[in-house]
């Protein structure tokens, strides 16, 4: 018996319980990811800051790199809900891991954008050759 696959806020809801989870001491800005894998699995990730500000580490990166060291590829990543705006950096992760739509909060308002949406004119590897 299948069971079907969590509805966008459904995944923005898991995303929301993970958020309570994030390591944020020094802004007390707490983010929350869920990443659906193709195969139905649910990965989450928090966001982790650090006294060292650049090395902290962003909600939507720990649930994609979560992901690849649990055995997924990219491209195997149907959406990521996450409980803000994703920053320019995960906005070039999310390009690069193939995730098909992302549901965020901003501004109070629930979008759903596709990775290029989100980075216009971006690139990946293919266009290093």
């Amino acid at each position: 018996m299948s069971t079907a696959p969590p509805t966008d806020l459904e995944l923005l809801a898991v995303a929301d319980a993970a958020a309570a989870r994030a390591y944020a001491p020094y802004s007390s800005f707490h983010v929350g990811c869920a990443v659906l894998a193709r195969d139905g699995r649910v990965i989450e990730g928090v966001n982790v800051e650090n006294a060292a500000y650049p090395l902290g580490v962003c909600a939507e990166r720990t649930a994609l790199a979560r992901a690849i060291a649990e055995g997924h590829h990219p491209g195997d990543f149907v959406a990521v809900a996450i409980t803000a705006s994703p920053c320019g950096g995960c906005r070039q992760w999310l390009h690069e891991m193939g995730v098909e739509r992302v549901v965020f909060r901003n501004g109070g308002r629930v979008l759903t954008m596709t990775p290029d949406e989100l980075l216009p004119e971006s690139f990946d590897s293919a266009d290093l050759q």
